[in-house]
């Protein structure tokens, strides 16, 4: 039993056997509602929780918090990779409009293609603002992707995808250093990454 709760915890992305083995002992050490608390909250997360209808983040009901919010500005998207970066945005205070979250991003190499992500999803909100929440028109999509060769790839894509849909295209000023990760940058450089967005000039000809 404690093996497998050991290998349980090895298996989870950036533990290694030595950490796995520190956390199952405190599992072992705690009080019974500690770590029957552990439990149902994880049991709680795979049976309520789901993606947006609209953004595709994850939210316990049909929208997620941000979609549900009257008070943010919805003509405005801000296109992000993956729900960690949406949560570090929102740590800065500075964005207050609504997000789109890919789920990942273009990697040819890797077999991720546009299916693979919810690019149709978000040309869908951008052409018909019914399924925008609110039913509001999305008049500029913000490019928030991480600086990396699948980020500036998957950013390209989508440039050439909704500069004929009459929306304006921004991206997040380059204060973010370049192979980085939205999720390790700091709130400053994230909050003058948004305040310093540029608009995006599609390809000519």
């Amino acid at each position: 039993m404690v093996d497998r709760l050991i290998d349980e915890f090895a298996s989870l992305p950036g533990i290694g056997r030595r950490t796995a083995e520190r956390l199952a002992f405190y599992i072992l050490k705690c009080d019974e509602a500690t770590g029957m608390g552990l439990a149902r909250a994880v049991a709680d997360v795979k049976r309520t929780v789901r993606h947006c209808r609209a953004c595709s983040n994850f939210a316990d009901g049909e929208w997620c918090g941000v979609c549900a919010d009257p008070a943010r500005d919805r003509a405005t998207v801000l296109v992000v990779e993956q729900p960690k970066d949406l949560i570090a945005l929102e740590q800065t205070g500075m964005y207050r409009g609504l997000y789109h979250v890919l789920m990942g991003r273009l990697a040819p190499l890797e077999g991720i293609g546009p299916s693979e992500l919810t690019l149709a999803e978000l040309l869908q909100r951008v052409d018909h603002p019914d399924s925008n929440p609110g039913g509001s028109k999305v008049e500029e999509v913000i490019l928030g992707l991480n600086p990396t060769l699948e980020g500036d790839g998957t950013a390209l894509y989508l440039t050439e995808a909704l500069k004929a849909r009459g929306v304006v295209i921004t991206r997040l000023a380059r204060g973010l250093p370049a192979g980085s990760q939205l999720e390790y940058a700091n709130k400053a450089v994230l909050a003058d990454a948004i305040v310093g967005r540029r608009r995006v000039e599609g390809r000519s000809g």
